[in-house]
C-alpha cells in the first residue's frame, strides 16, 4: 500500500500517492507515489502549525525541500512529477478544521447523524474516462497515454513538490464538532464503497464502521472488486486501489 496515514493528539491525516505511470527512477528504487505519500506524512507529523492552514503550509515546504534533496536526476517528463491526494483533520482553536486536496475524504459522525466535511466522494468523471479508454487493463498503450496526459495537465489539482501548486489545489473548512464525535479520514480506495460501488451513503457507512470496523469494510471492497475483475460493471483504471482509512473519536 503506497498510502500513508498518521495521528497526533490534535491532528490526523491520510495521504494517497497517485499511481506511478512509469518505472521507479526519479528517487532511485522508490516509486514516486510511495515517496510523496511518505514525505507528506512526515511533513504532517513534524509540523508545528496551530491551524490546518499553517500545518499544510509547513508540509508543502517540507515536501519541496525533500524533493530537491532526494531526487536522483532531472525530471524526464511532466507526468513523472509525483502527485497525491490528502485529507487532514486538526483540532484547533476549540473546533475541528479540515483540509483536503483531490479525492481523499473526511466523514464526521455525531450520534446517528453523518456528514461529509469534504465534498461527498464522486467518481463519475473518472469512471467515464475509464470506460472511454478501456480502463482495467494494464497501464499500457492508450490507457497509459491517457493517464500520462491527464497527469501532465497544468490544471491537474493535486499535492505535488511545488508549494504554490499544492496551495492552489488545497481546500479548507471549519466544522462544528464536539467530544464524542467520530472522524473518519479515507483515501478514495476506501470511499469507493460510496463513490464507485454504491454500497453505502454517509449514514450507513458511519454505522458500518462503528459496527464492523475498518478491516471488514476493506474486505468487502476486495470482494466486490474480485467479482468484477474485468472492470466492466464498475469501470475503473485498475482492479484494486489502495484502500486506507483512519477512525478517530474526539475526546
Amino acid at each position: 500500500n503506497d498510502d500513508r496515514l498518521g495521528a497526533w493528539p490534535a491532528r490526523a491525516w491520510v495521504v494517497d500517492g497517485a499511481t506511478d505511470l512509469g518505472a521507479p527512477g526519479l528517487f532511485g528504487p522508490v516509486g514516486g507515489a510511495a515517496w510523496l505519500a511518505e514525505a507528506a506524512g512526515h511533513g504532517f507529523a513534524t509540523a508545528t502549525g496551530t491551524s490546518a492552514a499553517e500545518t499544510c503550509a509547513q508540509m508543502f515546504q517540507h515536501v519541496a525541500h525533500r524533493f530537491e534533496a532526494e531526487r536522483t536526476r532531472e525530471i524526464a517528463a511532466p507526468w513523472e512529477v509525483p502527485k497525491a491526494a490528502f485529507a487532514l483533520a486538526q483540532w484547533a482553536r476549540g473546533g475541528l478544521e479540515v483540509a483536503w486536496c483531490a479525492d481523499c475524504a473526511v466523514l464526521l459522525g455525531s450520534g446517528a447523524r453523518a456528514r461529509w466535511c469534504t465534498p461527498a466522494p464522486d467518481s463519475t468523471a473518472e469512471a467515464a474516462d475509464a470506460q472511454a479508454v478501456g480502463g482495467g487493463a494494464a497501464l499500457t498503450g492508450a490507457v497509459l497515454t491517457d493517464r500520462r496526459d491527464h497527469r501532465s495537465d497544468p490544471d491537474h489539482m493535486a499535492l505535488s513538490p511545488s508549494p504554490k501548486a499544492s496551495a492552489k489545489a488545497t481546500r479548507y473548512a471549519e466544522v462544528e464538532a464536539q467530544p464524542g464525535d467520530d472522524v473518519i479520514l479515507m483515501s478514495d480506495g476506501f470511499s469507493s464503497l460510496v463513490a464507485d460501488y454504491a454500497r453505502y451513503d454517509a449514514e450507513t457507512l458511519l454505522a458500518a464502521v462503528r459496527s464492523q470496523g475498518l478491516a471488514a469494510l476493506v474486505a468487502e471492497i476486495r470482494q466486490i472488486e474480485a467479482g468484477d475483475a474485468a472492470c466492466v460493471r464498475f469501470p475503473r483504471f485498475k482492479v484494486s486501489d489502495d484502500a486506507t482509512a483512519l477512525w478517530l473519536r474526539i475526546v
